[in-house]
Parts: C-alpha cells; structure tokens; sequence
C-alpha cells in the first residue's frame, strides 16, 4: 500500500487496458502509407515507426536515448556497448528522424557525461550543433572511487540557420540579493508579493530543476523520467503553439504530456506497453491539471522560491 501523499504513477498493464487502448501501432495506417501519429502514443520500435511518419511535419524533436549503461528498463534491458557500436546506434535512429523534420527545425537528444561526446560527434555530422546544456541532476548515488554524477547534457542543434527561439519564453526569475536603485528607482529588477526579483535571461546550465519524486503528480516508476519543467524550457524556447513535437523514445510520457500542456501537438514512440499506460494516464491528467512545476506567471521559477513552494504545497 502507497502512502496516502504518494503519488506515484505506476499501475500495472492489466489495471491500465483502458489507457492501452488509446495507444497506436503499426496497423494504424493511411491509405497513404502514414501512420496516424499527431496528439497519439505509438507503441513500437521507433525505427519501424518512424518511416511511417509524415515527412517534413516535425518542428521540434525532443530524444532521450537510453545512456550508453547497463540499465534495466521494467523488463526491457539495454546493455552497455562499445562506444564505437553506441557511435552506430546514434546515427540509426538519427538518421531516421531526419526526413521528418523541417527545415526550420530543432533537435535536443538527452545524454550523460560518458555518452555526450559520442553525441555530439553524430549530431555534428547531420546538424548545426548550438549548443550544450548541462543540468543539475540533485539526485544520485555517490561513489567510493569516483565522483557522484550530478549533472547531465542536453545538445542542442538545428536543421538549418533559420529556426525558432524564444528567449522570453524561457526567462528565469531570480531574487535580488543586492537591490541596487538609480534615482530612487529599482535598476533592472521589480518587487512584488514574492519578493525582490529580476527575469534574466537563460544559460546553458539549469540548476533550478527538481527531479520528480514521490509525492508529485507527474512522477511515475520509470527509472531515468525527466521532469516537466526541464523538457517545458525545450518546448517553449523551440516552438511556437501548435507546432509538432516527436519524442521517439518517450518513456512514460514526459514530452508529450508538456507538449500538451504548453498547447502544442505531440508524437510519442515507446516500445514498452506497460510506459505506455503511464503516457495515456498523465495525459488525461494534464487536461485537468495543465500546470508545468516551477513555471508560472510565464516564467521559470528558482528551485524552491516562495511561487514554487505554494505550487509544491497545492500539490500535495
């Protein structure tokens, strides 16, 4: 039995048969060829899938490939290999993605420190590489002989030399440690009923994300889930509503579902039905709760500011 402030998202495939149901798979296709795909999740191998997509209907492509490390994904197990095989890999399910994009495209792909120079190899083979993000993962397990892992990258390219980013979308508020005033005025910063603050502008490291844990509605028991807040800076800096973003390894839905949220469409493959289930469950979720944590007032919030903290406080 779960606690009751226990939120956690992991219900079994037989207790989630309604929310399979809504999922799509190869046989879903068009006299045309293409799989019906847009605000769907597709269970399948993203390589079959994918050439069943529309070409050239893609503005923003969100991957989260599974690291180069033995992991064990609720049954489904990737093992770790040479960088030379994951080198390969890479470029497989890359080069699969490509025809859909446009060419006003982004691509973000997800990895940790030991598989992001592999990373960054291939997507500097396809793409216009722009750049690295690293965020602070606060959790983690130390280690005896080495450093803990507490961070992880987010390469960030585009297609061409003409594509979408909105900076004002993805500004930080932060509060002022040092109010400085010109002329009795506040200089560069505003005062409200949470404080001193100031909307700077974003760097290509984030330590202001909260990794889901139990108590929070999006978390789930997927083993490597990224947060809501972290793919929702992606979205929001690389699309515009109404846009259409593909996740080819979506997991238990975290790209979708924000996608949803920030009113944009959304394609997700997963292989693993019982992920699946926990996609369809926080999708219906989002259509009554489509807050994103740490976001509001159209800004991203420092971890643990007073707007986060009622947001935490709301819900639990």
């Amino acid at each position: 039995m779960k606690a009751e402030r226990n939120k956690t998202i992991d219900m079994t495939l037989e207790e989630g048969q309604k929310y399979l149901k809504r999922c799509r798979d190869l046989r879903d296709t068009e006299d045309t060829g293409i799989l019906r795909a847009v605000n769907k999740t597709i269970i399948g191998d993203n390589l079959k899938v994918l050439p069943l997509l529309k070409k050239r209907s893609v503005d923003l492509l969100i991957a989260d490939p599974p690291y180069n490390i033995n992991k064990d994904f609720t049954g489904n197990r990737f093992k770790k290999i040479s960088p030379g095989l994951y080198r390969e890999y890479t470029r497989e399910w890359l080069a699969a993605t490509l025809p859909l994009l446009k060419d006003t495209a982004s691509v973000y792909v997800c990895c940790d420190w030991e598989s992001s120079a592999v990373i960054a190899e291939v997507l500097g083979e396809y793409l216009h590489i722009r750049n690295r993000i690293t965020w602070q993962r606060e959790k983690g397990r130390g280690a005896l002989r080495n450093w803990k892992n507490g961070m992880e990258d987010i390469w960030f390219a585009t297609v061409s030399d003409k594509y979408t980013f909105n900076l004002d979308a993805v500004k930080i508020r932060r509060r002022v440690m040092a109010p400085y005033k010109e002329n009795g005025k506040p200089k560069d910063w505003e005062e409200s009923g949470n404080g001193r603050y100031r909307d700077t502008c974003p760097s290509n490291f984030w330590d202001d994300i909260s990794v889901p844990y139990w108590s929070m509605p999006e978390n789930t028991a997927h083993p490597t889930q990224k947060p809501e807040k972290l793919i929702a800076k992606l979205i929001l800096a690389s699309s515009n509503e109404g846009d259409v973003v593909l996740d080819p390894f979506l997991g238990a839905g975290t790209t979708s579902v924000t996608a949803k949220k920030l009113n944009r469409k959304y394609i997700g493959i997963e292989q693993n039905p019982q992920y699946c289930v926990w996609a369809e469950k926080r999708l219906e979720m989002a259509d009554e709760d489509p807050s994103v944590q740490g976001f509001s007032d159209g800004v991203f919030w420092e971890r643990n500011t007073a707007a986060e903290q009622k947001r935490k406080n709301r819900n639990s």
